[in-house]
């Protein structure tokens, strides 16, 4: 669908139904076409800025939801994200949005920040992690970072060990790298299993999405030509990403935001056509996965499709098809297994109050089936529900990859 003008909103509310804060707070304000509106009259000098307008615009996952579901064709998306670089440079930001947005703009000071925070957790008190929370999650139950960035702990280039199938180049995105190294290691289990020369740029960062969010998009540009160069340069089949947000990126904005950069525009359109989420990977080529036949373990598992997953790729309906057909898996699907969980980046952590709803009705609903596994593909909604469960809760949250590459036959 091509994308529309602001002007084109019929104010027709379908983005009401499809908006989970405005499902949260049931106020106009913060509803996708009141947004709009704002941002049209900002635009025509009827409004002024001010702090409750930044607030307003930044009350928002930017999950896409929006637009995904748009009759119009209306970009909220990018024009969401165009008004929150207009209210920081107006307003500020906050200083903890502020230091990680420092971080995440150049890979050597996220890699220096990693490697404090790995020794921080170790000297945090126990009283203390149990006590304090970072927006609505206890720090105790934060994720340990990789002993070493997944990136350092593997080659540069893997070749298969049996007749080559292909060349893909692997996106690891910040979390798999400094967070959830078991992700990148499935994934690189799984490419080898299938017989693929796997490449993994050393000089890749990350994706940029948290800064266009938080409307630097200056330093975003920085960031994506540097991954532009890093993947452009390998002939590969397919650009592979583990989260779905890296993708979105990768796929739709780098493209959208290199358009008028003719130097870099054709490069990322010839990446864009490349990129493939796993979960569509491992359905293409479900036919050449050999599993275990001693794995007879009948799991019961629930899925959480995230926001970028079900509005980028489409590929949640494609992995809940992928779970009915693996022997091994009892599948049980919640009520609200497409709906935002309320970890949205850093939302999480500006507007606890409302995540935590979000959160607790995922929660209660995933505890309701009786599952005793939770996938989900995007490390921040893995962070946002493993982060707000209880020991006691028996639910263990993974990526989907990890589950497959467990399963399969050891070549």
């Amino acid at each position: 669908m091509t994308q529309k003008p602001l002007q084109n909103c019929g104010k027709c509310g379908f983005c009401l139904n499809a908006c989970p804060v405005y499902k949260i707070l049931k106020e106009e304000p913060v509803s996708p076409r009141a947004k709009l509106q704002l941002i049209k009259a900002y635009g025509n000098h009827k409004l002024a800025s001010s702090h409750l307008l930044k607030d307003i615009i930044s009350k928002c996952l930017m999950c896409g939801s929006c637009t995904a579901n748009c009759p119009s064709g209306i970009d909220h998306y990018s024009a969401f994200m165009e008004m929150r670089k207009k209210m920081v440079k107006a307003h500020g930001e906050t200083p903890a949005i502020k230091a990680v947005i420092y971080l995440l703009a150049r890979e050597y000071r996220l890699k220096f920040g990693a490697g404090l925070a790995k020794a921080g957790q170790k000297l945090v008190p126990k009283s203390f992690s149990k006590t304090y929370k970072l927006g609505n999650i206890p720090l105790k139950n934060f994720p340990e970072l990789n002993l070493i960035p997944f990136r350092e702990a593997v080659d540069t280039v893997i070749f298969p060990q049996k007749k080559q199938a292909g060349t893909i180049v692997y996106f690891t995105g910040c979390a798999t790298n400094y967070l959830y190294d078991d992700t990148g290691f499935s994934v690189i289990g799984i490419l080898k299993h299938l017989g693929y020369k796997i490449i993994i740029p050393g000089d890749q960062g990350c994706c940029s999405i948290p800064l266009l969010f938080h409307g630097e998009k200056d330093l975003a540009f920085k960031n994506i030509i540097s991954n532009i160069n890093a993947l452009k340069t390998h002939d590969a089949d397919t650009i592979l990403v583990d989260c779905s947000t890296c993708g979105e990126a990768l796929k739709n904005e780098y493209p959208r935001l290199m358009e008028k950069n003719d130097r870099n525009h054709p490069a990322a359109c010839a990446i864009s056509s490349k990129v493939m989420d796993i979960i569509t990977f491992i359905d293409q080529h479900f036919d050449h996965l050999e599993f275990d036949p001693g794995f007879k373990k009948k799991l019961s598992v629930t899925y959480h499709a995230p926001c970028h997953t079900r509005n980028t790729f489409q590929s949640h309906i494609i992995f809940e098809n992928l779970l009915q057909k693996l022997e091994f898996v009892n599948y049980k699907r919640t009520s609200d297994a497409e709906e935002c969980c309320g970890g949205g980046g850093t939302f999480f952590y500006e507007y606890p109050w409302i995540s935590k709803k979000m959160t607790d009705k995922k929660i209660k609903n995933a505890k309701a089936v009786q599952a005793s596994l939770w996938l989900t593909d995007c490390p921040v909604c893995r962070m946002n529900l493993a982060g707000n469960l209880n020991a006691k809760d028996n639910l263990k949250v993974m990526h989907p990859a990890t589950l497959v590459h467990t399963a399969l036959k050891t070549i």
